[in-house]
């Protein structure tokens, strides 16, 4: 299943909310990568975040960053951590 530019630029994106608090926000400056910039967006537009350039995340942001967060445990997971 390969991932387009866009999902990887929003994956980018939600990296960087904390996924410990929910009180945590971002700001996306105007000088951002236009890349970056349109991610947010779309985040935004797909209810996942609060603000065009940020904010925080929603409910539903929260559960998906939550997944976002187990993912790349598991991917980052040295083989041997893996293999028990």
């Amino acid at each position: 299943m390969p991932l387009s530019n866009d999902v990887l630029d929003e994956i980018r994106v939600l990296t960087q909310f904390n996924p410990a608090s929910a009180l945590e926000g971002i700001k996306v400056h105007h000088t951002a990568d236009a890349s970056t910039i349109a991610a947010t967006q779309r985040l935004f537009d797909k209810d996942l975040i609060t603000l065009p350039d940020g904010g925080y995340l929603t409910n539903s942001g929260v559960e998906v960053i939550r997944h976002l967060d187990s993912l790349i445990t598991v991917l980052q997971c040295k083989k041997e951590a893996v293999a028990g």
